[in-house]
């Protein structure tokens, strides 16, 4: 009796402990939280895409496509993709579905590959290089994700780096902007509210039906603006109705009355995005006019107007050692290959502010430089420059495919961060303060409008010197997409560069609808291992690791055991 009353009182303390454990498990599934200890926070979410997850009125499913034996840093950031979309699970619930899928899987009921329907949705592959003991191994990875909603799809890029040689710290930095990605394009996807946007006709500009623009409309303006084309000579005025005016590779010169639309608008506080080549410089009349042609000033008349609100667009070509390929036929005739072209550069970003933070390099064609002049409580911030080795060439600029066959004499490629992208935030101060004409004058009151000297709040607009960046290549009849070379399409040279990406920042920026500019902020600390060291004391940290934590198991369980026959023996 007294044994049994032993053994009940020596287990008795176990019945709280079950019922304490049962009531921790039940109040965890039905309350719980989560601890951020990380410096950066890179589990917390930004309220505005706690926001967008909460007001979901319809599932949304994410399918990524990082399945698969991936080198350690690609490993890391699939890791790093499942861990943002579990944070958006515990905030959406069952609202949200994630699946990893291998891009060698085959749809079902079809037999195409998840990867080649991938590529006819303009998703290109990396060819990624990775570096081993026995050599190098290359493999095609897809750092892309589809984000579904109801009927409706939108492709999230989880990788805008160097699709070579993948960096440690480019893999961060697409860390630190996957919450923005899929925020984003959740958001797009379930805004039905869309902001208006006015493409500028009128003035020579590409028309939005034509090959070379559809890239630009079928994928960036049109499904996430109501987009309308706006004519500046016949419309009276510019209607506030429209958020942004996009100006894209006009080739006409503006008469006042235009500009005086355009300063309006923007004194009333509508956005302003402005694509201009100021030289006439064309490849295709370069290739008809024996293979030399001169670039000139087109005449837009549009100096005054950026020169009032902060920045010049000068009349000069960048040259870059730092560029894009074109065909060239070497050693006489018979012989074709690919050559660096210096009249293409390829502009680089210092991540120095969100629109440019984690992009990847950005083509142009014969793009001019950019210099800020001083305008009164305006920021500016470059957004795009060229490399460390480039050069400017003044008007009239003689240009000669024959002079890149040769080697580019390195010595007159000598300045750096060349400016051909600017921002300009602030209150603007009209072109016509202290100067409008009466007619104008006249002009403003039959419609109703009122002259604005300055704007009343900040506003921003962003002046890019290049009108090919938002513009399309065209191969047989098929538009390629933006930043895409004609010419190399289809060959080893072949590169997705990111135009688009950067584009589409841009219109983010200007508009800033979804709120999430705090989510496209972050910024994670990269914390690398010292390679040599690591591999120097890799036997020691693998007996810590892995030796220590058994050691210490037989420990106990020797001490436990000897106690338990210690107090049972008497």
């Amino acid at each position: 009796m007294n044994v049994l009353s032993n053994i009940l009182s020596s287990r008795f303390w176990l019945i709280p402990v079950i019922i304490g454990l049962a009531a921790v498990n039940w109040l965890a599934s039905r309350f719980h939280t989560r601890l951020d200890l990380t410096n950066e926070k890179r589990f917390t979410l930004s309220t505005a895409t706690k926001k967008i997850l909460k007001k979901l009125d319809e599932p949304v499913t994410v399918e990524v496509f990082l399945k698969g034996d991936f080198p350690s840093g690609f490993k890391k950031l699939a890791r790093s993709t499942e861990d943002v979309l579990q944070e958006f699970r515990e905030v959406a619930g069952n609202k949200l579905t994630v699946r990893f899928i291998g891009p060698d899987e085959v749809l079902e009921g079809t037999q195409t590959s998840w990867g080649d329907t991938l590529t006819a949705l303009g998703l290109y592959p990396i060819n990624l290089k990775s570096q081993l003991k026995a050599g190098e191994q290359q493999q095609l990875v897809f750092p892309v994700a589809l984000v579904k909603y109801k009927e409706k799809i939108q492709p999230v890029n989880l990788y805008s780096g160097n699709k070579t040689f993948v960096t440690p710290a480019e893999l961060n930095s697409a860390e630190a902007m996957m919450e923005f990605k899929f925020a984003d394009a959740i958001y797009k996807l379930t805004q039905s509210d869309k902001p208006m946007v006015a493409y500028s006709i009128g003035n020579g500009e590409p028309p939005v039906g034509s090959y070379v623009t559809y890239d630009l409309v079928e994928n960036v303006l049109r499904p996430d603006y109501n987009l309308f084309t706006f004519n500046l000579n016949t419309q009276p005025v510019i209607p506030d109705t429209f958020k942004l005016l996009m100006i894209v590779k006009p080739s006409q010169p503006f008469s006042n009355e235009a500009k005086l639309k355009i300063d309006q608008f923007v004194m009333r506080g509508g956005k302003l995005l402005m694509l201009m080549d100021k030289l006439n410089a064309e490849l295709d009349s370069l290739q008809s006019l024996d293979n030399r042609v001169v670039a000139y000033d087109r005449g837009l008349e549009l100096n005054d107007l950026t020169f009032r609100y902060g920045a010049r667009v000068n009349s000069d070509l960048l040259m870059d050692l730092q560029c894009d390929f074109l065909p060239f036929m070497v050693n006489g005739s018979d012989q074709m290959d690919y050559l660096h072209w210096n009249y293409f550069p390829l502009l680089e970003s210092k991540s120095n502010h969100i629109i440019n933070r984690n992009l990847g390099l950005v083509s142009t064609q014969f793009a001019n430089s950019i210099d800020t002049v001083e305008a009164e409580g305006i920021r500016k911030t470059i957004l795009l420059s060229s490399s460390a080795h480039a050069r400017t060439i003044s008007t009239p600029a003689l240009i000669s495919g024959s002079e890149n066959v040769n080697a580019p004499e390195d010595d007159k490629f000598k300045k750096a961060d060349i400016p051909v992208a600017v921002l300009l935030e602030g209150k603007f101060q009209s072109l016509f303060k202290n100067r409008l004409p009466a007619a104008y004058a006249d002009s403003l009151a039959k419609y109703g409008g009122t002259f604005r000297p300055e704007c009343l709040v900040d506003n921003k607009m962003i002046i890019i010197a290049d009108g090919d960046m938002a513009l399309n290549a065209v191969v047989k009849n098929e538009p390629l997409a933006m930043g895409m070379n004609r010419f190399t399409a289809g060959s080893q040279y072949q590169y997705p560069f990111a135009n688009r990406d950067f584009i589409q920042n841009c219109l983010d920026y200007l508009l800033n609808t979804s709120g999430l500019l705090e989510a496209k902020s972050k910024d994670y600390t990269l914390r690398l291992l010292d390679k040599k060291k690591a591999d120097e004391q890799r036997t020691t940290w693998q007996l810590l690791n892995i030796a220590l934590p058994v050691l210490l198991l037989v420990l106990f369980a020797l001490i436990y055991q000897w106690r338990r026959k210690r107090k049972y023996s008497r």
